[in-house]
């Protein structure tokens, strides 16, 4: 029996019928380098001896009696690995627009509670001989990074590696009972209550120092929540889903860093920006301000890497939509993203965990589902313009029961209120996009995935100017880092 964290349990409470908190990945397989060929037999058999080396993967969640504290996570006696690896076949012709929609269809469905809340659909009929996984896990189990970091438990670094030994045998441990549950979460909560107030003075002392760092910047700073201007990716939400894919040449966008200035993360960002903008003004519909994008930030130290768990916090980001300019663009990202890195330091990286710690699990619940049935995301400001998220993957090839991953398409949850998640993955030699929005809300969410080429072409033709001319750009003051 193991606690869930607060902020792992969090995904748990605020998780609705319209607003489903698993995050996903979509990943394009060549089963040609298979030993033996292809069958989805020995894709199944390999998941299952990968299985226990991610215990969550076998435990599935318990509620403390009363709801007194959060829940736990207990071993599943009735696991069986085809309660959770699936097979299906994609609709003629079998191209990223048919994936795209049947992962669309898959991510509206949520994840069963009564089992361990991951699965994975083997997808056959992709074209060009290609199949493809889709692999679905709750949010309460792990973040993205986190997930990233997993990933070479299940895949490999060749086709055909050595053996391993075989997984031990699973031998479930008993549940907990009533009583115990209760005796141990009474105790834990009343100790988490008791740092309440120190937690409180310490978070006001930091939305001070934040506040007095503004006023000395000049009006540089990073974004506030429930300041974003509206946009149609903000609204209530139902449960229906629609993703897009997209991709870009990862040595493109380093040269973009390198002539034009900023990060690797600064490119992604403003090309996002270029993207959305281009989207809204084709459909009269772009805000004459920033949006303001909401970025998780892996806070996972080096000894907590490989735990299948939360630790991420929220750094809040002002998206420049409002500027046509690609160099200006990329310019007042970088400028505003420092900003909003300096500002999230000063909240710290675990005030966001800290809080959820202590939140109620009877409250949660219930405000979350209030808010989402009585549709209140249409009565006020949006918190935030909708949520961007950049993930680092392996920059070499990986193989799953031998089949070369040959693109990986990650996806997060979007919320009440805000619409649409754009996720990125670098994968071996590209940059791998992948949209999931709210059907109510964008349900056109192909075409801002088919902005990003063009928007990235902005940057990529004005680093190639730059680069002619041999002249200093305004981008060029600021070091890459």
């Amino acid at each position: 029996m193991q606690r869930l964290s607060g902020l792992d349990a969090f995904f748990l409470y605020i998780e609705t019928p319209a607003m489903h908190t698993h995050v996903a990945l979509t990943a394009v397989l060549n089963p040609g380098t298979m030993p033996g060929g292809y069958s989805f037999e020995r894709i199944r058999d390999h998941i299952a001896s990968r299985v226990h080396l991610v215990p969550p993967f076998r435990r599935r969640v318990v509620d403390v009696p009363l709801r007194l504290h959060h829940p736990v996570w207990v071993d599943d006696p009735d696991f069986s690995i085809d309660d959770h690896v699936h097979r299906v076949a994609l609709p003629a012709p079998g191209g990223m627009p048919e994936l795209a929609e049947l992962t669309g269809h898959l991510a509206s469905i949520p994840l069963e509670r009564s089992r361990p809340l991951w699965e994975m659909w083997v997808i056959e009929g992709v074209e060009g001989g290609r199949i493809a996984l889709v692999a679905k896990i709750h949010h309460s189990t792990m973040d993205g990074a986190g997930g990233a970091e997993l990933m070479p438990l299940f895949f490999d670094l060749e086709p055909d590696p050595p053996a391993g030994a075989a997984p031990p045998p699973f031998q479930p441990e008993p549940p907990p009972d009533r009583w115990e549950l209760l005796g141990m979460a009474g105790m834990e909560r009343l100790r988490g209550l008791a740092g309440l107030p120190s937690l409180a003075r310490r978070t006001g002392e930091a939305i001070g120092t934040i506040r007095r760092a503004r006023r000395e910047a000049g009006g540089l700073s990073g974004g506030t929540p429930l300041t974003a201007p509206r946009s149609p990716f903000n609204g209530p939400i139902t449960g229906e889903r629609v993703v897009a894919f997209t991709r870009l040449p990862l040595g493109d966008v380093k040269h973009v860093k390198q002539v034009l200035g900023g990060t690797v993360n600064d490119v992604l960002l403003a090309t996002c920006a270029l993207a959305v903008r281009r989207y809204l003004a084709e459909r009269g519909e772009l805000p004459d301000r920033p949006m303001v994008t909401a970025c998780p930030v892996s806070v996972r130290a080096d000894d907590e890497r490989g735990q299948a768990n939360n630790r991420l916090s929220i750094m809040f980001t002002p998206l420049p939509t409002d500027i046509a300019d690609p160099v200006e663009c990329l310019r007042t990202t970088h400028e505003t993203a420092l900003a909003a890195k300096r500002e999230h330091e000063a909240l710290g990286n675990d005030t966001l965990s800290a809080w959820a710690e202590v939140i109620d699990p009877t409250a949660s619940r219930f405000v979350s589902s209030i808010y989402g049935a009585t549709g209140l995301a249409a009565h006020h400001r949006p918190p935030l313009s909708f949520i961007l998220s950049n993930i680092p993957g392996p920059p070499f090839p990986v193989y799953l029961a031998g089949a070369e991953m040959e693109r990986a398409y990650p996806m997060g949850p979007v919320i009440e209120g805000a619409g649409l998640n754009v996720t990125v993955l670098s994968y071996r030699d590209s940059v791998d996009f992948g949209f999931l929005a709210a059907k109510a809300l964008v349900p056109d969410v192909g075409d801002l995935a088919a902005a990003v080429p063009d928007a990235f072409g902005q940057l990529l033709a004005a680093a190639q100017r730059a680069s002619e001319r041999g002249a200093p750009t305004p981008a060029e003051a600021t070091a890459p880092r």
